[in-house]
């Protein structure tokens, strides 16, 4: 497996108007590892998640997938899974039909929409109209359409959100298993305790980087919790705050 980083931030800044979203945000993701992007609602975690995808321009600075800014990365829709609150089913559609959408809009066989539906544990409810889905239903089609093109590098906004306990112990199994087989994955949460049994490696963010590395490291090999050691990394809490 090249060593070459699958994600850079070189020092990335954001603003909208008079607000800075992110500033001077710079660190990388290895190959094969999974990344908890962590901060506070208003840290800058789902601008700089967008920045990466190419859906807002940076205000300086640059990010790149690959080596490549994402509109200048060959095959770039099959090579990224996404799941955004921004990217959703298709009004109207059951699981199946709507993931049917997403495999032709990317040259995929149907075969493959069903590989994902029993990946994701959705095939018994494949056929029901998505707006009676749960909120986990809907988290475990959003991860059915990101794993569509059986992409190399997997990036999921707050995926645990609305998955029950067992839900929740099913995706960490899941994303260990994409891990072992070489697959990188980018999740942003505010869960802490979870994602303290899930990654390898964690970015905090509070507008500006404030650690990048190993979990171990920054746990020193769970002598710490990730809780103590976040707070005071990311400091106190305070009204307001930047958009995310």
């Amino acid at each position: 497996m090249s060593e070459a980083p699958v994600i850079e931030f070189h020092c990335v800044t954001k603003k909208f108007g008079g607000v800075t979203a992110v500033e001077d945000l710079t660190f990388a993701v290895r190959p094969g590892r999974i990344v908890g992007l962590l901060g506070r609602n208003g840290a800058g975690k789902s601008t700089a998640l967008r920045v990466l995808l190419g859906l807002v321009q940076p205000t300086a600075g640059h990010a790149n997938l690959f080596g490549h800014a994402y509109q200048d990365l060959p095959d770039a829709p099959r090579r990224i899974g996404v799941s955004m609150d921004t990217i959703g089913p298709t009004p109207g559609t059951t699981g199946r039909r709507d993931l049917r959408i997403w495999a032709r809009s990317l040259g995929l066989p149907d075969s493959r929409v069903e590989a994902v539906l029993d990946q994701v544990g959705l095939t018994d409810s494949a056929d029901r109209k998505v707006k009676g889905y749960s909120t986990g239903m809907r988290q475990r089609l959003a991860l059915a359409t990101a794993l569509l093109p059986d992409p190399e590098l997997l990036v999921l906004d707050e995926p645990v959100n609305g998955l029950d306990p067992d839900g929740i112990r099913w995706l960490r199994e899941l994303l260990r298993t994409l891990a072992a087989e070489g697959r990188t994955v980018l999740l942003s949460s505010h869960l802490l305790a979870e994602v303290e049994q899930t990654v390898d490696d964690v970015v905090i963010l509070q507008r500006t980087l404030r650690y990048s590395g190993p979990l171990a490291r920054l746990t020193t090999d769970g002598a710490d919790r990730l809780e103590d050691r976040f707070f005071e990394l990311a400091g106190a809490s305070a009204p307001g705050g930047s958009r995310d």
